[in-house]
């Protein structure tokens, strides 16, 4: 055992090595009580740097510097979708449809999207359609474009294993990112038709679900060859503003067993088989009743981002489940009620979950642009004086 390279890969890298961000973010993962808080943020949305920039943020700001962000200290390896199916090759994306002012095009994941003519960014899209409506169209559409071995997958194996194997001897948690079942079943055939589809074509559903279990397992594998993964990553939004969207019967049946399937395969396959591999789910909605599912069934670790607006609350949540890594919670709507409001709310959550350990403050979803740079400043500050 004490042969082991300490590399990151085959044992893990001494703290003394370890980035600072590293070895911050691991203690967050460690829920060390009393441990200074990561510092980042979920992101921002589109017009809010714009809107910053008007007032006064230089264009060329190193926003860790100006907001007191955290070294990096995770690295992510993806490759496998992220809110839709990991397509190699994609859809081409063309126009189905001329509506006048709008138009009908199909997007890289096989979606008909209602759009305004030639935008595609900066607006809720409408789905009119799905590339999955029976074996037929789900073999004919999709399948093949998940064949594990197409050689484009592979183009870049090299340059990626390259950079996970260096951030793993800094110390970074290595995270492999993939598209949850849900929200891939969900981009193949709709959250209403998916819904329906559970009654009336299972043999469909599992049929998709054996081939993204093949794709992730395969792909997972070759990546594990030359590192050692710290976590396992689903981005999933199973939940909408008052719970989950499928029931947590549906989950066993559909989702569970295949979830299950990877992480076991994954565990078995790790060069430093002491390391433990933290299982991550991202929801938006209300997600607490969908914790004791995912711990039960696959061990999940960490859970992110707990929707404000939907009810979540990670005070309460952190005491609930003392075990679970929190990260998000922070309302991005109260950011624009000023300093009055941030301090209420900063002062309420940061010192208690930075005294129970295991959380990451970030907004609840990307900034939104009615937040001004002096108060997202103030924001900031307050994070930083509580946060250590």
């Amino acid at each position: 055992m004490h042969d082991r390279p300490a590399d990151g890969i085959h044992a893990m890298v001494p703290r003394e090595r370890m980035d600072p961000g590293a070895r911050k973010l691991r203690d967050t993962y460690e829920r060390v009580p009393g441990a200074p808080l990561y510092q980042r943020e979920f992101g921002y949305m589109e017009g809010t740097l714009d809107r910053w920039r008007a007032e006064g943020l230089a264009s060329d700001a190193d926003l860790a510097e100006v907001f007191g962000f955290d070294p990096p200290g995770k690295h992510d390896l993806r490759e496998l979708g992220w809110c839709e199916a990991g397509f190699c090759p994609p859809f081409e994306e063309e126009v189905i449809e001329d509506r006048g002012q709008h138009e009908v095009y199909r997007d890289f994941a096989g979606r008909h999207v209602l759009a305004f003519r030639g935008r595609r960014n900066g607006f809720m899209p409408e789905y009119v359609d799905h590339p999955v409506k029976d074996m037929k169209t789900w073999e004919e559409n999709c399948k093949w474009r998940m064949d594990p071995s197409t050689p484009q997958r592979w183009e870049d194996f090299s340059e990626r294993t390259a950079s996970a194997k260096s951030a793993a001897g800094a110390g970074w948690i290595v995270s492999q990112g993939l598209v949850g079942g849900y929200m891939y079943l969900r981009s193949l055939i709709g959250p209403e038709g998916l819904l329906y589809a559970f009654y009336d074509m299972p043999d469909v559903v599992h049929a998709c679900m054996r081939t993204w279990l093949e794709l992730a397992d395969a792909v997972i594998a070759r990546h594990q060859e030359q590192v050692t993964l710290d976590e396992l990553f689903l981005a999933e939004d199973i939940c909408y503003n008052h719970g989950p969207l499928v029931s947590p019967d549906m989950m066993k049946q559909f989702l569970l067993p295949y979830y299950e399937q990877l992480v076991a395969n994954v565990k078995s396959r790790q060069i430093d088989r002491e390391r433990h591999l933290f299982v991550q789910i991202d929801t938006d909605g209300y997600a607490p009743p969908t914790i004791p599912v995912y711990q039960e069934s696959i061990g999940m670790d960490v859970m992110s981002p707990f929707e404000v607006a939907s009810g979540c609350d990670v005070v309460e949540i952190g005491r609930q489940w003392s075990g679970l890594v929190i990260l998000g919670g922070i309302d991005k709507r109260v950011l624009a009620k000023g300093p009055a409001a941030i301090d209420v709310m900063a002062e309420r959550i940061l010192p208690a979950m930075r005294a129970r350990g295991g959380y990451v403050p970030t907004c609840d979803h990307s900034v939104p642009s009615e937040v001004s740079l002096a108060d997202y400043l103030h924001y900031r500050k307050r994070c930083l004086q509580l946060g250590g």
